[in-house]
């Protein structure tokens, strides 16, 4: 697509009349992203995100705080340059790079090990404002509270999932605290061909290393062999069944987050092309599998 003609008036306006372009611009939407908008920009200087978004109370997201840990993200190596932000607006760097999928996830397992401690451990050192703590467990029971106000279709399911969260939060085994990304979906990782980068930070904040794990794991339909594989080359170490199991509830928590995530984007949220509905569906039923195996294999809270 070049100029402008099939993307909405207000939005090329906006992308526009952003102070940095170099001569004449062409302008081409970026899929993938449901809760915001993006757009690949280019001009005479090259090829550019443009991300615009607006603070989302009801999933915890502060743009503000986005625009800092992206701003972190670059000075420590692990994202894009940022070339320019401003109210609810972002523009990184385009690079030539693939997005990750899933088979792209598992074969580089080590890598992508690697870069994600690496971010957890180096990022402290560069952020900035009041600390944000991401503890999945308390996302979930705000959730609840949230749908419960909402009168949500899935209300009568709340307490299971409220009840559900607390048994998992239970398994957790104390680790140090780092800064994660909380939302390492595979398309948030980008491959050059030379190393891997790490995109859109929404949702980074302190937390355990675990929720990282899990997420990345699970996201990327891990086996459980590889789920310990990741769990060793992260802690350089054979991992113990206390650390396995708490790996495998976090695994669980990062599915009903998502799930509960949807649920309250249903009510908050209109993304053109996105069925919330069907997103919701598809992650309780890959809860319902993840949590059938943690169950089989460790037990069921008495």
């Amino acid at each position: 697509m070049s100029g402008h003609e099939e993307i909405p008036e207000v939005s090329f306006a906006r992308i526009r009349d952003l102070p940095l372009w170099k001569g004449a611009i062409t302008v081409q939407p970026l899929m993938g992203g449901i809760s915001n908008e993006n757009w690949l920009v280019r001009d005479e200087a090259g090829g550019h995100v443009v991300r615009f978004g607006e603070d989302y109370p009801f999933h915890h997201v502060q743009r503000e705080r986005e625009i800092m840990s992206a701003c972190a993200a670059e000075a420590a190596g692990f994202a894009p340059p940022v070339e320019y932000h401003g109210d609810g607006v972002l523009v990184s760097r385009y690079l030539d790079a693939k997005t990750c999928d899933e088979p792209a996830v598992r074969a580089n397992l080590g890598r992508i090990a690697d870069i994600i401690r690496r971010f957890h451990h180096e990022m402290p050192h560069h952020v900035s404002g009041t600390a944000f703590l991401f503890w999945p467990f308390h996302v979930v029971r705000d959730y609840a509270r949230t749908l419960e106000a909402a009168n949500s279709r899935m209300k009568p399911r709340l307490g299971e999932f409220v009840a559900l969260a607390n048994e998992l939060e239970a398994a957790q085994m104390p680790l140090p605290i780092v800064f994660g990304h909380n939302d390492l979906l595979p398309t948030n990782l980008l491959d050059d061909g030379e190393r891997f980068w790490i995109i859109d930070f929404e949702y980074a904040g302190f937390s355990t290393p675990m929720f990282d794990l899990a997420g990345l794991s699970s996201n990327a339909s891990f086996s459980r062999e590889e789920s310990e594989e990741l769990l060793g080359i992260y802690f350089d170490r054979s991992p113990d069944r206390d650390l396995k199991r708490s790996l495998a509830a976090m695994q669980c928590v990062s599915l009903l987050r998502e799930a509960m995530w949807s649920m309250v984007s249903e009510h908050h949220l209109d993304a053109p092309g996105t069925d919330y509905v069907a997103y919701t569906d598809e992650n309780l039923e890959r809860l319902a599998a993840a949590l059938d195996a943690y169950h089989t294999e460790y037990g069921r809270e008495e």
